[in-house]
Order: C-alpha cells, then sequence, then structure tokens
C-alpha cells in the first residue's frame, strides 16, 4: 500500500511535507522510512486505549517530523472503510455476496468509485469530481453507460 502511494503521488520536499497518519501498528515506520527521507515526511499514530470494546482514550504521538498533534487522526480512512462494507456486501465477514474470483471485486470496486466520484453529491451539492472541476454536473447512469470516451 505505501508503495502506491508513492507510486501515485507527488515525491514530497522539506518544504512540502507528506502527512501519513496511522494506527499503533509499528509496522508503518519501517515501511514509511524505506520510501521517504525524515526530513519530507509528517507521520503520526493514534493509539487507541479500549476497556472492554470500546475506546476509552486515544494517544496522538508524532514520529517523524513535525506532525500538528490535532490533525494526527484516522477517522476519515476509517469511516470510509465502513461505507465501503454499508455499500459493498462482498466486504462484509459472513456473507453470501462474495467474490469468487479477483476480477469481480476489482469490478464491483470500480463501479462503487465511479458512483462515489461521479454520481453521490457531497454536502455542498458536489461531486469530488465536480470540485475537482474534471466535470461540470452529477453523472447518471445513462450518460456512464453511453458516454463515448476518447481515447
Amino acid at each position: 500500500m505505501v508503495e502506491q502511494v508513492f507510486i501515485r503521488t507527488q515525491l514530497p520536499t522539506p518544504n512540502n511535507k507528506i502527512e501519513v497518519f496511522s494506527d499503533g501498528n509499528d509496522e508503518y515506520t519501517a515501511v514509511l522510512a524505506e520510501f521517504y527521507t525524515e526530513s519530507c515526511l509528517n507521520y503520526g499514530q493514534v493509539i487507541k486505549i479500549r476497556e472492554r470494546g470500546k475506546v476509552v482514550e486515544k494517544i496522538k504521538k508524532p514520529v517523524f517530523g513535525n506532525p500538528n498533534i490535532h490533525e494526527i487522526e484516522t477517522t476519515d480512512v476509517e469511516n470510509f472503510n465502513s461505507i465501503l462494507r454499508e455499500r459493498l456486501g462482498r466486504l462484509v465477514r459472513k456473507t453470501k455476496c462474495i467474490s469468487k474470483q479477483k476480477a469481480g471485486l476489482n469490478s464491483a470496486l470500480g463501479l462503487f468509485q465511479f458512483h462515489w466520484n461521479w454520481m453521490d453529491p457531497l454536502p455542498c451539492k458536489k461531486t469530488p469530481i465536480m470540485i475537482e472541476t474534471l466535470s461540470d454536473h452529477i453523472w447518471t447512469w445513462h450518460e456512464f453507460l453511453f458516454h463515448h470516451y476518447a481515447v
């Protein structure tokens, strides 16, 4: 996963650092050090203390660089994972909707991503693609299925 982030993002510099936040898994510390120099990375961890299955305390600690302690959080990723499990039955444990082949899961994820980015408006009445100015309107399934792409 870290390799894919490294490939797909702009190379950070000491003046334009990449910020990464994770749970208390120390494996990230070693892997991030393989891809990024410490001077180009702000990395912090959120360690959740649980009692009887409930989070009773969050400990936020900087690991590399100088991340803002108040910004160290993993709730956005946790929320997105929850949305994926909610909307894609294939990602739920003990389901009848399993993907027997990787291609089926990839296709389902592709459709979900298209819907999420092109068709599902945020509270601001725009989709993520509209915010990035790649489209000027909310797409419909008809447009998705019958749009002629220039390749």
